[in-house]
């Protein structure tokens, strides 16, 4: 059975409270973590922000998981706040639902992603030289 793309997006993000960027700024302000997922080629092309914890999307899981041998120091119960970002918005709201079903109940997304934030004129790193994930 075939699942429309839309849709699926579509009920991801009706299970979270999505945060645009100044949102997402006050909420690590105290204490959430903002996760960047985006792939190195595009944190080498455009830059990061700083703080973020960098887990590749094919990572997030078990990482962030309180329970997974491959946690991050981070991951220390299902109340960690994660602000899962991506570039546009997109894999992200499916990343934040899926954190979600695995009990991360706090788990959400960046409205619009990195271009967003950078829009937002929030801080951001010059291109370069990519941090390493979170292992």
């Amino acid at each position: 059975m075939l699942h429309n793309p839309d849709r699926l997006l579509a009920r991801a993000r009706s299970r979270l409270t999505r945060l645009d960027p100044q949102e997402a700024w006050d909420a690590i302000q105290h204490g959430a973590i903002l996760v960047d997922t985006r792939p190195e080629f595009q944190r080498r092309a455009d830059g990061e922000i700083p703080g973020a914890i960098v887990v590749e999307r094919n990572h997030l899981e078990w990482r962030l998981h309180p329970e997974s041998d491959g946690r991050i120091a981070e991951a220390v119960d299902a109340d960690v706040r994660w602000i899962v970002m991506c570039d546009s918005g997109y894999a992200s709201s499916l990343a934040a639902a899926t954190l979600q079903m695995m009990g991360l109940h706090r788990a959400t997304d960046l409205v619009g992603g990195f271009k967003a934030w950078r829009d937002a004129k929030l801080p951001v790193t010059s291109p370069g030289t990519p941090t390493m994930p979170r292992m």
